[in-house]
């Protein structure tokens, strides 16, 4: 459904580096930096794109306030790694891990990364605990 999403940030190196980590848990490789140090760009599996860079109008980065951009685990563990990773590389926890009532066999994670944007790891699988 999606081709790319793109996020806003200030600081690219601080930002990779928070990606490079969280996205890691999940099993995703490293992301690539464009030449002009300005952008980072990660390569789903399915052809899909993440792109952080620096809004190109020069205004400072913000959030989607409401806005939430969602990562698939195959796993509870990697829904706790991927947290784990964000917290010790500049993240902000906004929901630890565990079960999600609202949705039965799910288990998830909140996140913000360094600019403010929410993020979750969501493993929705019979096995995940309710």
């Amino acid at each position: 459904m999606f081709s790319h999403i793109v996020l806003g940030a200030d600081d690219i190196p601080a930002a990779k580096k928070f990606y490079d980590a969280v996205l890691g848990a999940l099993g995703h490789p490293p992301g690539e930096m464009t030449p002009d140090g300005k952008r980072v760009i990660y390569r789903g599996r399915d052809g899909g794109l993440l792109m952080i860079t620096v809004p190109l109008n020069g205004a400072p980065a913000t959030y989607a306030n409401g806005g939430t951009v969602g990562f698939a685990a195959a796993s509870p563990e990697a829904v706790d790694a991927f947290h784990a990773a964000g917290l010790a590389n500049g993240g902000r926890d906004e929901g630890a891990p565990g079960p999600r009532p609202a949705i039965p066999g799910s288990y998830a994670a909140y996140l913000r990364d360094p600019t403010g944007n929410k993020l979750v790891a969501w493993c929705l699988r019979p096995e995940c605990p309710e």
